[in-house]
């Protein structure tokens, strides 16, 4: 089954997660810490979905996101963190 992956957002923060039944199981948040930056603080998946790479498929939004707007990302979040270190694909957005 392919979740769709939903974005919202306001001057301060955003949030990249995944509905089912109208109640939101997966979730990234972050927030602006500069104009051209986001911090993101937190990433959660319900249990049911843990092992799925559905917090990689929220990460890439968030990348994709990122890179579309021109942002840099700090990783907070110890998930994002893990990744940035782990997969050089982010290279270009993470926050030296």
């Amino acid at each position: 089954m392919e979740q769709k992956i939903n974005h919202r957002e306001n001057n301060t923060n955003g949030l990249f997660f995944i509905e089912k039944e109208h109640k939101i199981i997966a979730e990234m948040q972050y927030n602006y810490t500069d104009k051209n930056e986001i911090t993101v603080n937190h990433t959660e998946v319900k249990p049911e979905l843990k092992g799925k790479g559905v917090g990689t498929k929220l990460l890439d939004a968030l990348a994709d996101y990122a890179r579309k707007n021109n942002l840099k990302v700090i990783p907070l979040c110890p998930f994002v963190e893990v990744q940035f270190s782990r997969y050089q694909k982010y290279n270009d957005i993470k926050k030296q």
